[in-house]
This record gives C-alpha cells, structure tokens and sequence, in this order.
C-alpha cells in the first residue's frame, strides 16, 4: 500500500484494489460480514441503492411492469425443468437439506435466480390472451456460492438486484421489451451515476443460459478491465414450453408465449465508486448522494458564530428538495472536515466564516474538480442547484471522455495479446462468430468477448474469414 495521507486513506486510487476495498470501509458504505462473500450494506449505500430503486419503479409503471415477490426457496425439480438453464447455475447453488431436525425430501435451492419458480407460477395464471402481456418484477436478493475471490458489490455470495420478467403473445412484444429494458438501464448508469457504457449482445458462449441472445451493458473501470453492468435477455420460448405457459387464442389454438428476463444488481454502485473516485476518497454523482452538499461554519475567536446563519441555509435548501448538513462538531478543525467530507463523497461543500455573513456571501468547494467559487447568500437555491447539475454532467462528459480513450481497434492476435497484457480497455476486433475463434482469443489473450455489434468489415482477427462481427474484447471483473 501506499504511504498514509493527511486524508486518513492508506492507498492510492492508483492502487484500485487496496483503494477501493479501503475506502468502502473508510467512508461507511459497507461492513464485512461474519459469513465470507456476505457484506453488510450501510446507511449511505443502501441510500444509493433506494435512489436507484425509486426511478426504476417510476420508469417500470411507465412500461406497464408491476413489483412482486417470490419465494426464496426452490424445488430442485423446478430448476431441472428446464436443464440449460439448470446447468449453468449448478456449481454456484446453495441448497437447504435440513429443516430442524427433519431431512427433506427434495432439496430447496437458494434463489440463484427466479425464472423457474415465477415461470411455474405463470403457467397458472396464463389462459388467454387477456392474461397478456404479463410483467412483473422484484426487488430482492439470490445467493450465487462464488467459487473465486470475492470483492464488495463487484462479485458476493449474495447480492442486491431487480429481476424483471414478462410474458407476451408475440415476439415482436418481447423483443421491443428487451431492447426497452436495456434502455431503461443506460437511462439509470448516465442519468443517475454517471456511467458511460458500450451497448451490445452477447455472444453465444457468453449469453444467459437459456436465453436465445442476450443484449449488455458494458463499462470500463480505470484499471483497464471491463465490468458488464446490466442484461437483457430475449428468451423466446425456451422457459414457456417446458413449463407450459401458453395461451389459447379467440379461434381455440394454443400457442406458447414469448418472454424476457432483466436484471441489475447493486454491481453498479461499486463501479461507480471505482469510476469516480479519486486518492482523497469517493466522489459520488449528486443525483444519488445521501448528502448533496455540507455546509462548514469556520468559527474565529473573538468573532459572531457563523453557525446559526449555516443552519439557515441549510433549511433553505432542504425546502428546495436538496440534501444538505450542517457540521458543527466543535471538535474538529475546519481542515479536518473537508478532508472528511471529500473522502466520502460529498458533492459540494459551502464554507461560511464571519465576514461572508456580513457580505451576504458563501464559498462553494466542488468535490469533482477541487474548484471554488463565490456566491451570494440570497441567490444560495439556484447556485447549488446549478453547481449540482453542473458536477452530475461533468462527472459523466469525464468518464465518456476516458471510456472513449480505451477503446482501441486491433489487427492481429499478438496486436490483442498485447493490448489486454498492458489493459488498455476495451480492443475492438473484427470476428466470424464461430466458437473456436472466440475461444482462440481467451486461449491466447485470457480475455473474454464482453459484446458485439451487428455490423462489421473486414476479415476475422482469427480465421481470416469474413467477419460478422466488431467484438470488444477485455479483461472482466
């Protein structure tokens, strides 16, 4: 690790695995639990996660998709229904055995994922077509036993996340659905964490098993390895047929109906912190902070407490629907605190010492960029505001500016070979498609094919062959 800095952080950012799994301890956002790869989520990551619930559901109402909930517990025959999907998760099930003192008869796996157990559900309730479109999700958490190392929110036994899934009469409906989903997560990584992402699908190897494709979301952190954010998965009629989840029409003929499943986890705040953070500690997006600005009374001796016209402030803008705190500890230098403040993230800070009371005036400190600025007292509303939504847009333009500069086009295999040895980002390479190619480049280069996109020229990094592919290739968390 680094040498200690006067902000209490023992690491540097340029140290990411030290840094990040420091600063989750450091600034609150998480405790380690007595369970390994289990993590105790606190107040202000829980507050992120919430914001990011809150939108979704308002997006979701607007798509026609309703919250539900579903048991934790599966029947091992339920998952064996259908066996693709089945073997996929296989290795990573926690099963229940035992109940008390009583051995069950079947096995009960913990929730790895809930496709077989809604999709029993909704082989009940699908009759006809008004039965259709049916769409619902939860909010929950499912348990993937991980056999590799654990890191916090990036990859745990257990996880927060949304699982949508819907139900149409056509393909054509579940398709737009999938794309709409996607969408609907590229929403929330710009709008609400700053996050710029390659949209794309998964290749076959790399698709959800038992989808018939699956559409990604991808990032790219500051070490040079990619972390998929968010799926959407076209499942066509893989689940409704070994389940039975059909439809009779108005002329009698039964028919199977064509269904997604999408989900994002809480894998999305860890990147985010990995994005914007920086050596003094988080830098957390303004429209999730639990707190959007802190105001900082400097107190002189002998000179009027700026203290009650901070609490003013305060109050003024938490009418105008913005976070804010006022730090009075007595017992901490006014240093002290905006090195506090900084490493955990805080949007903006306003410091307000005796002469700015008789000015009428106040001192913005940006986290992002380190800036001040002077505003007046009487304008305090808007000049947060606009220094909030001016930081939220900054933080997003900086992080696609740099997500831009790791995307580089290569020629060759050793040309890979080498850009994924020195993590350069993301490598864009011309690809036919076939298995033994993509398999070629993880045998060579360790790296997987995160997406592709449709369209592509030229002849396949591999093979030779003419390429259908333009595949972005990386290292992955």
């Amino acid at each position: 690790m680094a040498q200690s800095n006067e902000r209490g952080l023992q690491s540097s950012k340029e140290d990411l695995s030290d840094w990040y799994s420091e600063i989750l301890i450091k600034s609150g956002f998480i405790d380690f639990s007595p369970v390994g790869g289990f993590i105790v989520l606190l107040p202000p990551a829980a507050f992120i996660w919430e914001r990011i619930r809150e939108y979704m559901n308002r997006e979701m109402e607007k798509m026609g998709v309703k919250n539900s909930y579903f048991p934790l517990l599966i029947p091992e025959s339920l998952l064996k229904k259908e066996s693709e999907h089945f073997a996929g998760f296989t290795p990573e099930v926690a099963w229940v055995t035992e109940a008390g003192d009583q051995k069950l008869d079947e096995r009960l796996a913990v929730r790895p994922t809930s496709e077989t157990i809604m999709y029993t559900m909704y082989s009940k309730w699908i009759h006809g077509t008004s039965d259709l479109p049916l769409k619902l999700n939860q909010w929950n958490s499912v348990v993937r036993w991980e056999t590799s190392s654990t890191r916090p929110f990036i990859r745990t036994k257990e996880f927060l996340w949304q699982e949508a899934h819907t139900a149409h009469a056509t393909e054509d409906e579940a398709l737009k659905q999938a794309q709409d989903a996607l969408d609907l997560y590229e929403r929330v990584l710009k709008d609400l964490l700053a996050i710029p992402v390659i949209k794309g699908r998964k290749t076959e190897k790399e698709k959800f098993k038992g989808a018939v494709f699956t559409y990604t979301l991808e990032a790219m952190m500051p070490d040079g390895k990619a972390i998929q954010m968010a799926t959407s998965h076209m499942l066509g009629q893989n689940f409704s047929v070994p389940f039975e989840i059909a439809y009779v029409d108005d002329k009698g003929n039964k028919h199977y109906v064509w269904q997604t499943s999408w989900g994002l986890s809480w894998r999305v705040i860890g990147a985010m912190i990995m994005l914007h953070g920086d050596s003094k500690g988080l830098v957390i997006p303004p429209e999730v902070a639990p707190l959007q600005v802190v105001l900082v009374p400097i107190i002189y001796k002998g000179k009027p407490d700026p203290t009650p016209r901070a609490r003013e402030l305060a109050h003024e803008l938490e009418l105008a629907g913005i976070r804010a705190y006022v730090d009075e500890r007595n017992d901490k230098t006014p240093g002290y605190k905006y090195n506090e403040w900084e490493m955990r993230g805080v949007p903006l800070r306003i410091e307000i010492g005796p002469r700015d009371v008789e000015r009428g005036t106040m001192v913005l400190a940006r986290r992002d960029t380190g800036e001040k600025s002077v505003a007046n007292m009487a304008d305090a509303v808007a000049a947060v505001k606009d220094a909030l939504s001016s930081i939220q847009k900054s933080l997003y333009e900086k992080a696609k500016q740099k997500l831009s500069s790791m995307i580089n086009e290569v020629s060759t295999l050793d040309e890979l070979s080498e850009a994924v040895k020195s993590r350069k980002g993301f490598s864009v390479v011309n690809l036919c498609g076939d298995r033994e190619c993509e398999d070629k480049i993880y045998d060579t280069t360790g790296a997987t094919v995160r997406c592709v996109e449709e369209s592509a020229e030229g002849k396949c990094i591999v093979c030779g062959r003419p390429a259908r592919y333009r595949a972005y290739v990386s290292k992955a968390y």
